[in-house]
């Protein structure tokens, strides 16, 4: 049996392999980019166990679905990282599989954390208070306003960012890209044409990192150096930011707004990110859809034909009933 350690970097990806029986491979590289062929790599090792650590969230999703048995190592099991790497894919792969968590697609990545997530949550409620009426968090706009924010969570990953881009820019209608800096770095044109066309170039951390096991420190670090990979390409840094999952503690709210930047979450999910077919996905948004909403899609993180196909119809749905499309700075009151 194979273990495959995979850490993320300020570049990309590293793969450590090592076997039950001793022997360790040496380490490659990938780039922010080269998902496609990290997995087909992985695919040459017939029993193999893929372990990432709680801060690497944008491989495992693609790799679950590409048949992995895929596990996540929480901070408890790791030694510490620096605020610009993850934990060491030599340290991943070492570790014994009955401490770690399997990961599968019904559930996601925060697979048996979900209930110390909705503790985490509820904490930030006072927080959340504090930081609406400023503009600085927010779940939705103006209940009273015919307006609605398309947004997009993972990429830019080609095709589906540029198939994404295709269906808003037909019809003429912005969409709030979160991006992830890994992929910035690795696809600056996709970036530039987001912002060429008018649409929101927003800040979703470095790796996809859950927030509450970043140090103030770590998510320093990710939120300025994603800003930066978007900034070299658009001229200008975000200011609005989403946290993967919606994982958040009051501190990093706190540290969030100090920094300049506004938390935007959701009101309306698509549940996208679970494949549950194009149908489900339209339904989903335009049963729930309100005055205000705030719609959570999905560019990257995997398979997106689904969300790509979805598209028209939710967008077609929502100008036939009246809906105003904007980017999500309109409801923060910032760009």
């Amino acid at each position: 049996m194979w273990n495959a350690g995979i850490g993320w970097t300020g570049t990309g990806y590293e793969l450590s392999l090592r076997h039950s029986d001793g022997t360790r491979l040496p380490r490659r590289t990938f780039g922010g980019g080269e998902i496609a062929a990290l997995t087909a790599t992985l695919a040459g090792y017939p029993r193999l166990r893929v372990i990432v650590d709680s801060t690497t969230g944008l491989v495992d999703a693609s790799l679950t679905l590409a048949g992995f048995d895929v596990y996540r190592a929480d901070p408890w099991v790791l030694p510490r990282r620096s605020p610009s790497l993850s934990a060491d894919p030599d340290d991943l792969a070492e570790i014994d599989p009955a401490l770690l968590a399997p990961l599968d697609i019904a559930v996601g990545t925060l697979k048996g954390r979900v209930s110390e997530h909705h503790d985490f949550v509820a904490s930030c409620e006072p927080e959340e208070d504090r930081l609406r009426s400023s503009g600085m968090w927010l779940r939705h706009g103006d209940r009273s306003q015919p307006k609605v924010a398309l947004t997009f969570d993972d990429g830019p990953v080609p095709p589906y960012t540029d198939q994404i881009l295709d269906t808003l820019g037909e019809f003429g209608v912005p969409g709030t890209f979160f991006v992830a800096g890994l992929h910035a770095r690795a696809f600056p044109d996709l970036i530039d044409r987001m912002a060429r066309e008018g649409h929101v170039v927003a800040n979703h951390t470095w790796s996809h990192a859950y927030v509450p096991d970043l140090s103030a420190p770590d998510l320093r670090w990710q939120l300025s150096t994603t800003n930066s990979a978007i900034r070299e390409v658009t001229g200008t840094a975000p200011r609005l930011f989403r946290p993967p999952y919606g994982s958040r503690t009051p501190q990093a709210l706190r540290q969030l707004a100090a920094e300049g930047m506004a938390t935007v979450l959701w009101d309306v999910d698509t549940v996208d990110w679970s494949m549950p077919g194009a149908k489900s996905i339209a339904k989903h948004a335009l049963t729930n859809v309100r005055n205000g909403s705030v719609i959570i899609m999905h560019d990257g993180g995997g398979d997106r034909s689904q969300t790509v196909a979805a598209l028209p119809v939710i967008v077609r749905g929502l100008l036939e009933r009246g809906f105003d499309l904007v980017g999500a700075h309109e409801f923060a009151g910032i760009r």
